[in-house]
């Protein structure tokens, strides 16, 4: 397959509030991930020898597929853009250019080292080194396609709630599970019975090689195909879902089918102008909010159901 390696560089005074918003432009198109170019980049003291060099300029980078809706997807991340210059005064300009697949999977490797996400979880891609300290746990990732690297802010306030309300032996689901890095740390962490959905074929071939690199079990796991919380059957001590929040508001109606009585949901992806509508939706079908957590705008919010 052939991609449309899409860049966005950005002049704005405050950098992460760009990036912010210009990857939830990406993210409305149904991407599971960009690249961010800074020219801030310091990466930490030995976390790898290869670091990747500065870039000149403040970049969003998304890929999309080459096919009869890339023209219509250009069009419109213009149009977004645009508004974004008019309302915010974010300057920008879009470079594309075409990347074979094999290509694309290697563009974005410089972009990924180790990174401590947790006070026990480091996330450690395939071909980098990494020499974990006392008490750490290491996953090891290829996100491929799926990406979900656990950097975004979204991601690693999912593990970290997970690593604080996850008991030994707890069942868990992961909904709209990517490369597997929430199932990958449920696991670490001690969950019992894992399962993980995606509507995204790809996302769930990358998280079974994933979870097999970590050394789970197949019989530990399963792994469907399917919109949010159809295709599962059983209900989970703990079930997390790190998506935008309006199909977080979707899956809500659902959770009684797969969330047990006294389980715990956590919810991350969700902008923080939209916290409060997913916490009312939350309270209107039976959970006690336990927590709420805001990392450069985005919230991640804990409750349980009663």
């Amino acid at each position: 397959m052939t991609w449309i390696e899409t860049k966005v560089v950005f002049d704005f005074d405050n950098k992460d509030w760009a990036v912010e918003l210009i990857s939830e432009a990406f993210y409305a198109f149904g991407l599971q991930g960009v690249v961010v170019e800074s020219t801030d980049l310091d990466p930490p003291e030995g976390w790898g020898d290869d670091a990747q060099k500065i870039p000149e300029q403040d970049a969003v980078i998304g890929y999309f597929p080459k096919n009869d809706l890339a023209q219509d997807r250009l069009d419109q991340l213009s149009e977004k853009l645009s508004a974004l210059e008019t309302e915010i005064g974010i300057k920008s300009r879009i470079i594309c250019r075409d990347i074979d697949e094999e290509d694309w999977a290697e563009s974005w490797k410089a972009y990924f080292h180790p990174e401590k996400i947790s006070e026990k979880i480091v996330i450690k891609p395939t071909w980098r080194e990494y020499a974990p300290k006392p008490g750490e746990m290491v996953l090891e990732i290829d996100p491929g396609m799926a990406f979900g690297t656990g950097a975004h802010p979204t991601t690693a306030m999912c593990i970290r709630m997970i690593e604080k309300y996850l008991i030994a032996g707890n069942s868990f689901l992961d909904v709209g599970t990517g490369s597997g890095i929430l199932m990958m740390s449920a696991a670490k962490l001690g969950a019992g019975k894992l399962a993980g959905v995606d509507n995204d074929e790809i996302a769930v071939e990358i998280a079974e090689k994933n979870l097999l690199l970590n050394n789970i079990a197949p019989r530990n796991f399963s792994l469907n195909i399917g919109n949010l919380a159809d295709t599962i059957a059983d209900r989970f001590d703990i079930v997390a879902a790190n998506i935008l929040s309006e199909v977080i508001m979707l899956l809500l109606d659902d959770i009684p089918k797969v969330l047990k009585t006294g389980g715990i949901f956590i919810g991350s992806g969700i902008i923080e102008e939209n916290k409060d509508m997913v916490i009312e939706k939350m309270r209107q079908v039976g959970f006690e909010i336990m927590e709420v957590q805001i990392t450069e705008k985005w919230a991640c919010i804990v409750g349980r159901r009663y």
